[in-house]
């Protein structure tokens, strides 16, 4: 039985699921990791209907501002690749699936963290369109537009509701790249890759794979059902399109470790870099937005240490 007296304390069969010490070194040096099983069958069809609900327009509340760059497909949108950023605050029902502690746990033993937060939850959906252009993610890695955050060590959990195959366009990882330094350059990376041509981002991955003498080793990875992939902030992915004859359903929950703090950042041309959250979370004390904010940002693990 878990720790009562630990809201975050796992039990015995949930720490068996955390991962070892060769899987955390294994993490540190390729750059991701796929989980054991953390979600059962019935976790994730009432995740399912949740979002489904969500999309026929229930919320619980909404954002108090719009923040600039909000992902919010509506039905108007049409029949593209969905994105609904903020649906763990919007939706209690998800939220509270998606705050479970054991993935947390996770999270911070391939960090090495004594504190997971959630930083932001995006959910997707592919539809089952193989010439559908908006259903290929190019490559990219997170920390890009998460500028404005002082950790090096925050990471995305990415989990599908179902199977997830390389037919369905599974996340696909660049082996490695999180260790790779950036071509130096001042290139304006916090622009949105679904705002970037393609090919610009191609080529950018093979330049940047270059001027640190590696090669692209790229790794689709099947998602058995309940088991959750993670990768480091820095890692390059991507996904392929959607040619099952299913859609593609999943949760990206990007997590931060507590250490995580708001700093200023500029662009190359001067202007500062804006996230999201900048729009709707609580000011510190110095006046600067909360990233430890518990509305937008809930503890999903600490160490009872």
């Amino acid at each position: 039985m878990p720790d009562t007296t630990d809201p975050f304390g796992l039990s015995e069969e949930e720490s068996a699921l955390l991962p070892t010490a060769e899987e955390v070194l294994e993490y540190a040096e390729r750059g991701w990791y796929l989980s054991r099983r953390l979600f059962s069958d019935q976790e994730l069809d009432a995740l399912q209907a949740a979002t489904e609900r969500y999309y026929a327009g229930e919320r619980v509340r909404e954002l108090p501002a719009r923040p600039p760059h909000l992902a919010a497909w509506t039905p108007a949108d049409g029949p593209v690749q969905r994105h609904n950023d903020y649906v763990h605050y919007e939706h209690a029902e998800i939220g509270r699936i998606l705050r479970k502690p054991l993935l947390g746990a996770v999270a911070a033993r391939l960090a090495q963290a004594e504190e997971i937060r959630v930083f932001q939850a995006t959910l997707i959906y592919k539809p089952p369109v193989a010439d559908e252009l908006s259903n290929v993610v190019p490559w990219h890695f997170d920390k890009h537009y998460w500028q404005t955050s002082t950790s090096q060590r925050m990471l995305t959990a990415f989990l599908p509701f179902h199977h997830c195959t390389e037919e369905m366009g599974t996340i696909t990882m660049v082996d490695g790249s999180h260790r790779w330094e950036e071509l130096p350059g001042g290139d304006d990376s916090t622009r949105h890759f679904a705002a970037r041509d393609r090919a610009e981002l191609d080529k950018l991955l093979r330049e940047n794979a270059e001027f640190n003498g590696a090669e692209v080793r790229t790794v689709p990875v099947e998602i058995p059902r309940g088991h959750v992939s993670f990768h480091h902030c820095r890692t390059y992915h991507g996904s392929g399109p959607n040619r099952s004859a299913q859609p593609r359903r999943a949760v990206s929950l990007h997590l931060q470790d507590g250490s995580n703090r708001y700093r200023s950042f500029l662009k190359p041309d001067g202007s500062p870099v804006v996230y999201n959250h900048d729009a709707v979370v609580r000011r510190t004390a110095d006046g600067q937005p909360d990233y430890a904010d518990p509305e937008f940002c809930p503890v999903l693990w600490r160490s009872g240490r």
